[in-house]
């Protein structure tokens, strides 16, 4: 009996020490959380989209309250409101940033860029592009596989039936990239709305020589400048024999729309009217 009890008590007194050491060390080494965080993490949209660069609303919170400047720091979800409301709350300057939205930088549908072989592995745009170019000639057009859809988590774009492309739903776009980060192509990009919506570029990432892009898709970008030398804003390079229209720069003059010989240049919700350079 005596046994069992001084076991008992040993026992029991060893558990009180271990406790009080847990306790002290816990209190020694606690990290006081800013009450701040869970009011910025309040006035996020709770998307956890990435946008921000950032894994989740909650790290984007973080960031904000503990850093000194946060003019660099961006929630594309996130209305101008409530990011100044954060700012406010936080007594710092808040980040300015034009609206953006996704463009996808691909016309080649059947029509455009006929099939030459049918793809029958796992129905995903990263495993297709892995393993081969394409069921075209043009290895740099769109697999159609949707991984962009998937990653989309605004229903901001869906895959058209019929040219087997992803189109993407301009109010419900967010820009919060993710679409532009999953497409193994490159074929997404984030742009600037532009004023009244309208957009100008180039919808082709063909970077093949003139005639083996234009061989491959009636709509291909072949490289010819002529949209190069008709621009007076030097809103247009050219690249790996592929022009590309600087959003920063352009004008949305339309110009250079009316000289490309491929109608590779795409222009978006302009009023039907004569070309300016005509």
């Amino acid at each position: 009996m005596n046994v069992i009890l001084i076991t008992t008590l040993t026992l029991g007194g060893l558990g009180l020490i271990l406790a009080l050491i847990i306790y002290f060390v816990s209190q020694k080494f606690k990290v006081i959380e800013d009450p701040r965080i869970d009011q910025v993490e309040e006035l996020l949209p709770a998307a956890n989209c990435g946008g921000c660069g950032l894994p989740g609303c909650r790290a984007f919170a973080e960031t904000l309250v503990k850093s000194d400047d946060i003019s660099n720091l961006i929630c594309p979800v996130n209305s101008k409101e409530q990011m100044a409301k954060i700012a406010e709350l936080l007594g710092k300057k808040a980040a300015v940033s034009e609206p953006k939205v996704a463009v996808v930088r691909c016309n080649g549908s059947s029509e455009n860029c006929p099939k030459i072989n049918q793809y029958q592995g796992a129905a995903t745009c990263a495993i297709a592009s892995a393993l081969y170019g394409g069921e075209t000639n043009c290895s740099y057009g769109c697999c159609g596989l949707g991984d962009c859809v998937a990653a989309c988590k605004f229903d901001a774009i869906y895959m058209d039936k019929t040219t087997q492309l992803p189109i993407v739903i301009e109010e419900k776009c967010v820009a919060c990239s993710a679409c532009v980060k999953v497409c193994p192509k490159k074929l997404i990009e984030l742009r600037k709305v532009g004023p009244k919506s309208r957009r100008i570029y180039v919808c082709c990432m063909n970077k093949d020589k003139g005639a083996i892009a234009g061989k491959a898709c009636s709509v291909a970008c072949i490289g010819c400048s002529k949209c190069l030398k008709e621009c007076k804003f030097e809103a247009i390079i050219m690249e790996n024999n592929l022009a590309y229209i600087d959003f920063n720069k352009c004008r949305i003059c339309r110009k250079c729309v009316g000289v490309c010989p491929r109608n590779s240049i795409v222009e978006l919700n302009f009023p039907m009217s004569k070309m300016v350079n005509e």
